[in-house]
């Protein structure tokens, strides 16, 4: 597999945090796994595996590992690719961190340990800095990962700073899921001029990030709505930017009226005639059968598709 350098081209556009689908007994159904990231990239979509709509925490080290492992052994280009590799355990961030750099991904993205809340930001960095000692490779980019409606443990524009200052190399950027504009506008304005990518947290903001001079989105709707959202990254400077956006908010805003991973889960398995997709692990469950014709009312009302979605089942 090629190598990441650094001059590897940067990540840019909108990137995925792809589902995890799961067999009956809940272990990862990696022929599903590897079709689906597969669409994706056929739609313009980057895969940010082992995201918070991946289902990440719900995952052990050898899971996250294998279902790369797959990735690359099926001929997908780890150029596209920025698995989630923080955790609160320090060891299982190093350890996930040191395989995707050694398979060559074009970043990591990591959450700050959360489980303890309240934690200063001096902890916070040496907690981020110990996993870029302890990988020590320069071809490592860390693209931090502020979510703090579900971590509870948020990424201040001070340790932003310090981290910047202390590993210009390793620090990359920063997916925002705070859902708060003034935050990403501040981040915008304060570190992409430095190199420091931000990406917004979901496709709702990608139109004003890219605006503001922002790189794209990671977001949870890249699993079900890939072409409309990549097309937009691309076509964010001509005269039907505003109405992109607006087709985009109106498949968003279907979908987050449900918890957002069965309901994307629901709509894959109705689509591709494989009930298995459906599955989540617990402590999820998947929508009632009530919940899956209110989305599925919804989703006609705009008209939403999802192109390859046939490839994505698992043989008869």
């Amino acid at each position: 597999m090629p190598a990441l350098t650094p001059d590897t081209p940067r990540l840019r556009g909108v990137l995925s945090p792809v589902l995890t689908p799961f067999n009956p007994d809940y272990t990862p159904s990696a022929p599903r796994f590897v079709a689906h990231c597969r669409n994706l990239l056929e739609q313009g979509v980057g895969l940010a595996i082992f995201g918070t709509n991946s289902e990440a925490n719900s995952l052990s080290v050898a899971e996250k590992r294998a279902l790369l492992d797959a990735l690359l052994e099926a001929g997908l280009p780890a150029g596209r690719m920025m698995p989630g590799t923080g955790a609160c355990a320090l060891p299982d961030a190093i350890e996930l961190t040191r395989h995707a750099v050694s398979a060559g991904c074009a970043g990591v993205l990591m959450l700050p340990p959360f489980y303890y809340k309240g934690v200063s930001d001096e902890g916070l960095y040496r907690a981020f800095a110990q996993v870029i000692d302890q990988v020590a490779d320069e071809n490592l980019r860390v693209y931090l990962y502020h979510i703090p409606p579900v971590a509870q443990v948020g990424i201040s524009m001070g340790l932003i700073e310090r981290l910047l200052k202390a590993y210009p190399k390793n620090i990359a950027g920063i997916k925002d899921s705070s859902g708060d504009w003034a935050n990403t506008e501040a981040m915008l304005k304060t570190f992409q001029p430095q190199g420091f990518d931000v990406f917004a947290g979901s496709e709702t903001f990608l139109l004003r990030t890219l605006r503001g001079g922002g790189v794209g989105c990671i977001t949870a709707t890249g699993n079900v709505n890939p072409g409309p959202i990549a097309a937009l990254y691309r076509e964010w400077q001509g005269d039907n930017a505003d109405a992109l956006q607006a087709g985009l908010d109106a498949v968003r805003n279907v979908f987050q009226k449900f918890p957002m991973i069965p309901a994307m889960k629901a709509a894959i398995a109705q689509r591709a005639g494989d009930e298995g997709w459906a599955t989540v692990r617990p402590p999820l469950v998947e929508l009632t059968a009530a919940q899956r014709v209110s989305l599925e009312d919804g989703l006609a009302s705009v008209n939403f598709e999802i192109p390859g979605v046939q490839t994505l089942a698992l043989p008869k």
